[in-house]
Formats: C-alpha cells, sequence, structure tokens
C-alpha cells in the first residue's frame, strides 16, 4: 500500500503539547487551471447541466491546495509510539461510468452481461479490505428499463451481482445520474438491492423518509464507522413529488443534520461527496467549501467523486484544537469509454484506489494511521470483455500503446498516466 503516516487529533493528550504529524507529499502544489483538458468543449459526456465556461473555472477559481502548508509539523524525537491495538482498512474506487461501450463489451455470447472483466485486476485487493467502497455512478434498473449510456444511464442487474462478486461492501448511488431512468427506475435499483443483497448499505438514495433518516454504521473491533453519501444534484431532473427522501443532496441544513446523526453515533465519520467540475484537475471553490462545512461538523475522511479526473489529496489539520481531516477531492473514474475525442480525453483513464488504514490508540480513540492512492488505469479493446481496469504497477507501455482510446486522443500512453499522477499526487502514490 502507498502511504503517509501522520498523528491526529486523538494522541494530543498523550503527546501534551507536541503534535506529530508525517507531511503530505506531493499535494502541496498550485493547480491553476487544467492545462490538459480542452474546457472549450462543452461539458456534456455525462449529461451534467454546466456550461462550457463554469468548467473552464470561471466563475468558480480553481484553486490548489496551499492550505496543507499550514498544517505541517515537526516530529520529534520523542515520539516513539507503538500501536498493538486493531487496524481497520478502507478502501474506495472512483466512478463506474458505464457507457455505451462498456455495455457492449460486457454483453455475452448468450445475451446476458457479465463484468467481470473490468475487475479480473484488481480484485483481490478490493476483496482484502474490511471496507471496500465504489461509487457507482449510474443508477441499475435493469433490462426492463434498457441498457443505456450516455445522456441516460442505465445498468443491467447482472452489474450489481458482480459488483458484490467483486467484493464491494458499499455502494454510493448518490450521484447525479441517481434519476436518469426516473422515479420507477430509482424504485426498480432498490428493489434489486433489496431483494437480492438486503445486508449490503446503499447509500444516496431511498425508498422511504425513514431509510434516509437512518445513518450507516459499519462497526468492527469495537470501531464504529459511519460513511454518507451526498451528490450536488441530478441533471436538473427534479426529485418525484411524492419522494422528496430519494436523493441525498448538498443541501446545508440537511447535510449538518445528518453529520450530527453521526457524531452521535459513530466514533469516526466518512463523507463520500459527489461534487466539483468536470474534467478540473485542481480543486474549485465549491469544494472548498464544503470542505470547511464538513470539517465544522466532524468528519474524519472524505473521498470525493464527479469531475472524472483525478485530484489532489489534502490533508487539514487545526493545529490549536488538534481536528484533523484527510480530503480525496476526487479520485476520478474507475472505469468509462466516452465518446469525445481531443486533448484532456486521456486524463478520463486514470482514476484512483483510495487506500485508509484506521487504528485505536492506547485510549480507544480511532485515527487514520496511513493512508495512500493506488492509481488505476481504464484499458480499452474491442470485443468482448475488452474492458478491464489495471493498477499502474501493472500496467505496461506495451498495454498502454494498445488503448483504444488512443484514437481519441493520441496523447494518452503509459509514460502519460505515470505523469499525469506525479502531476497531481506528487510522491504519495509513488511512497
Amino acid at each position: 500500500m502507498s502511504s503517509t503516516d501522520y498523528r491526529v487529533k486523538k494522541l494530543i493528550a498523550m503527546l501534551a503539547s507536541v503534535l506529530a504529524i508525517g507531511i503530505l507529499t506531493g499535494c502541496l502544489f498550485d493547480i491553476n487551471a487544467n492545462k490538459d483538458v480542452d474546457n472549450s468543449a462543452e461539458n456534456t459526456e455525462t449529461g451534467d447541466n454546466v456550461s462550457a465556461t463554469e468548467v473552464a473555472g470561471v466563475g468558480d477559481e480553481v484553486i490548489g491546495t496551499e492550505r496543507a502548508d499550514e498544517t505541517e509539523t515537526q516530529a520529534t524525537e520523542t515520539e516513539e509510539l507503538v500501536y498493538t491495538g486493531p487496524e481497520i482498512s478502507i478502501i474506495m474506487v472512483g466512478d463506474m461510468l458505464i457507457h455505451t461501450p462498456v455495455e457492449a463489451s460486457a454483453k455475452q455470447e448468450d445475451g446476458t452481461y457479465s463484468y467481470d472483466a473490468l475487475f479480473a485486476n484488481t480484485v483481490e485487493e478490493i476483496q482484502e479490505a474490511d471496507l471496500a467502497i465504489v461509487n457507482q455512478e449510474v443508477i441499475i434498473a435493469g433490462e426492463k428499463y434498457g441498457v443505456s449510456g450516455y445522456p441516460a444511464f442505465n445498468a443491467p442487474f447482472e452489474l450489481g451481482h458482480d459488483l458484490i462478486e467483486a467484493g464491494f461492501d458499499v455502494i454510493c448511488h448518490g450521484t447525479n445520474h441517481a434519476l436518469d431512468q426516473g422515479k420507477k427506475g430509482l424504485k426498480s435499483c432498490l428493489s434489486f438491492w433489496e431483494e437480492n443483497y438486503p445486508d449490503i448499505p446503499v447509500l444516496g438514495i431511498h425508498g422511504s423518509q425513514e431509510d434516509q433518516d437512518e445513518i450507516y454504521v459499519y462497526e468492527q473491533d469495537g470501531v464504529k464507522i459511519a460513511v454518507l453519501n451526498f451528490t450536488y444534484g441530478t441533471n436538473g431532473i427534479p426529485l418525484p413529488s411524492d419522494m422528496p427522501y430519494a436523493v441525498d443532496m448538498l443541501e446545508e441544513e440537511k447535510v449538518v443534520e445528518a453529520l450530527s446523526k453521526a457524531e452521535e453515533l459513530a466514533d469516526f465519520t466518512v463523507v463520500c461527496p459527489h461534487w466539483g467540475n468536470e474534467y478540473e484537475l485542481g480543486v474549485v471553490n465549491s469544494q472548498k467549501k464544503w470542505t470547511d462545512i464538513f470539517f465544522e461538523n466532524g468528519v474524519d475522511l472524505v473521498i470525493g467523486t464527479h469531475p472524472h479526473v483525478i485530484e489532489p489529496v489534502e490533508l487539514i489539520v487545526d493545529e490549536e484544537t488538534g481536528q484533523s481531516m484527510l480530503v480525496y477531492y476526487s479520485i476520478g473514474n474507475f472505469c468509462n469509454w466516452t465518446s469525445s475525442s481531443g486533448a484532456g480525453i486521456a486524463n478520463r483513464m486514470v482514476g484512483g484506489m483510495a487506500q485508509v488504514t484506521i487504528g485505536v490508540d492506547e485510549m480507544g480513540e480511532p485515527f487514520i494511521m496511513e493512508y495512500g492512492v493506488e492509481p488505476v488505469v481504464c484499458h480499452l479493446t474491442e470485443g468482448t470483455n475488452g474492458v478491464s481496469v489495471y493498477f499502474l504497477d501493472d500496467y505496461t507501455a506495451e498495454l498502454g500503446s494498445q488503448n483504444e482510446i488512443i484514437k481519441q486522443d493520441a496523447n494518452f500512453s503509459y509514460d502519460y498516466c505515470v505523469e499525469l499522477c506525479d502531476k497531481v499526487w506528487g510522491d504519495l502514490w509513488r511512497d
């Protein structure tokens, strides 16, 4: 696992006035704009109601993560602590963006669908995690509503089965595509999960107010971890009038209320927001606003999705109180096969697997022992089972030269993927 150690607020009482944290390397740089992306193109690939100017960051200033500079503290020679308590591993992968060519790749000769090839090269690490989370970008309403890609996505039920088979424990459905198939599609998706996997938490969408009011809490070794999922919008599709609870929205009053419940129920809170601007490699003001809200309300870990490209990782620490929060602004796509062409398309083929290990200190309080990110590359070839995801460590220059995305962006290569990760994550992914 790629990782960087640091100590969080729970250790302050043990260390008196000394707060020792590891320096978040590789993320202390300023990204003023995404020069690799053709920001003049319309932001239509995933059906978001965002104008070309908004994508370019006009009116929503693109910022870097300078605040991390303010959180650096020198470790002292007296810090020699040994932790022998439980450890809980969390991983999360980004957008499962099932475009039409991905669906075609999954369709077998007998007419059924299988997505096993997508996970063939990552399944071991997914299954090894104690808590594996996936951002299920598109609704899974089943073939009854027609399997479709952009602009109104819908996946067959086989995708849901294969997500569980791959080892995912939590499904995040709170995305801008939650209502692509309307109320009936959303209810069909919920019924699939309830009938087939009643013990699997499905976050972000709900069939009742009671379900929305309930906070999911994962418990292991006496540690309670709350996980919540919100989206910035639903592509302009209004919530059903008789289902105002259908999708968890990034509405401040409701978010704060949910976080308050999470703080009461759990020892550690994880938020998975669907936020930001598509195709931006940097952090925008709307993300900064929500980061502040999360921090003020006790969130410990944020793992963001929606931009469809990777963005920085930032550790935020209040040196006066010792409070800390780790933020993955965007872990990009896990898989996709966009129909768009031009410079910047290659960026969408690189995602990240967020990796966090939670420990318990001698006072019985959970803290983040280590964290990292492992880059993934979506590899595209024509034909059945032709789409698969590789860890960048396992990808090669030869595979890169065979990726079909080169026909849509000639800049793509193995070296391009490495350089992109270096630009956004620095040494974090190499540690």
